[in-house]
């Protein structure tokens, strides 16, 4: 009996020992409201190898003190959320690197999915994790509703799972943009490599959502815009950035017809953002 849970624990060795880490970075500015269920959903898993690093950007609320109950690769970095990544992906010590956003909870088979899709097939070197949003009242319905319509749309869904060796190769997030730098990395990856999509989905908490909070992080993201159009194709950069010609509105139409009221409300509040980017773009423009 001892001889045979000797070997079930030598087998259970070996099989730890072949399996791929997958490093998971997690990057925060007082995350606090969300901070918790995200961490949570990465231990609850079912693909156990992983670590979880942490970069902090000076919070001044619980975040912290949240992060150390789970990891003790806590570190403290800035000025920007693609320099957190970046600066987690340097402290990693896995084969893989996935880089969700703090306001987003993992459905169990995300990371499985992950690795089984990109060991298996060697020419996969980044993947699309599709999202879902939810969360409280009528604005978070709307972002909800226009994520909905995103989904298996590969210009505006962004790989986050990526080969770490591929990732350094192409040089990480650009630290110079801060928005558009979701679509830029995959964007530069997919030049040599192939990057493709699984299905199980994280769930986007866009909490109590309100309209003025969208438009100021719309505005913020319009800044570092130009630097992002400068370096890829017109075509791509038109449907990305200018709304209302997004294929995937179009695609989804009767999607959108049977949510009449919470469509309205979608195509008001991209029109509203729409406007905030471009301002932020020409004061960007205006900057440099």
């Amino acid at each position: 009996m001892l001889h045979s849970k000797k070997i079930s624990s030598l087998v259970q060795l070996y099989i730890s020992m072949k399996q791929p880490i997958v490093s998971i970075i997690v990057h925060t500015k007082n995350s606090q409201r969300t901070i918790e269920e995200h961490l949570k959903s990465i231990k609850n898993q079912s693909y156990k190898y992983i670590e979880i690093i942490a970069v902090d950007n000076h919070s001044t609320d619980k975040t912290l003190e949240n992060l150390k109950k789970y990891t003790k690769k806590v570190f403290t970095y800035g000025p920007e959320r693609s320099a957190q990544r970046n600066f987690g992906v340097k402290k990693s010590t896995g084969e893989y690197v996935y880089v969700p956003d703090s306001d987003m909870v993992l459905t169990k088979d995300v990371v499985k999915e992950c690795v089984e899709k990109i060991t298996k097939n060697p020419e996969i070197k980044a993947l699309i994790i599709p999202e879902k949003s939810f969360g409280q009242g009528f604005w978070a319905s709307c972002k909800a509703l226009e994520r909905q319509c995103y989904l298996g749309d590969n210009t505006i869904e962004a790989a986050r799972f990526f080969d770490k060796k591929v990732f350094v190769a192409v040089g990480g997030y650009d630290e110079k943009i801060t928005g558009p730098e979701d679509w830029d990395l995959p964007q530069r990856i997919k030049r040599k490599y192939k990057v493709d999509r699984i299905s199980a989905f994280a769930l986007h908490d866009e909490g109590d959502l309100s309209l003025l909070s969208l438009l100021k992080k719309k505005y913020y993201y319009g800044k570092k815009l130009s630097r992002y159009i400068s370096k890829h194709s017109t075509k791509t950069n038109i449907t990305q950035t200018i709304y209302i010609l997004r294929p995937a509105f179009y695609k989804h139409w009767l999607l959108l017809i049977t949510h009449p009221i919470t469509a309205i409300g979608m195509f008001f509040m991209l029109s509203l953002e729409q406007i905030a980017g471009f301002l932020g773009f020409i004061n960007g423009k205006a900057v440099t």
